[in-house]
């Protein structure tokens, strides 16, 4: 399983707006893409920061998404995002919801 966290500065007074755009249009979206399994989304205390991780089943998945559909959530959020968010990369090494361990040596 492979993982994306998307970090990112949110506007003044922006979270019920940057979480309703996240429901009604990104996560629709994702839930279309080949391979996805979850997104978490995390605003923090304030309003001012937030990140979502996104599961895949693979890399490939991860990084058909990003190259076809990404730049499209950009704008999606662009008016409650300041700033350009910041991607990272991870494969899952462990999770309990997925029932997945963490591999042997």
């Amino acid at each position: 399983m492979y993982a994306r966290r998307v970090s990112m500065k949110l506007k003044p007074n922006s979270t019920f707006e940057f979480t309703q755009r996240l429901e009604k249009d990104v996560i629709p979206m994702l839930r279309k893409q080949g391979g996805f399994r979850e997104e978490i989304t995390f605003v923090a205390p304030g309003g001012i920061e937030a990140f979502g991780l996104s599961l895949w089943d693979n890399k490939q998945n991860a990084d058909t998404y990003d190259r076809a559909h990404y730049a499209e959530v950009t704008k999606i959020l662009e008016k409650v995002v300041e700033g350009t968010p910041r991607v990272e990369t991870y494969e899952v090494a462990n999770s309990t919801f997925h029932k997945i361990a963490a591999a042997t040596a």
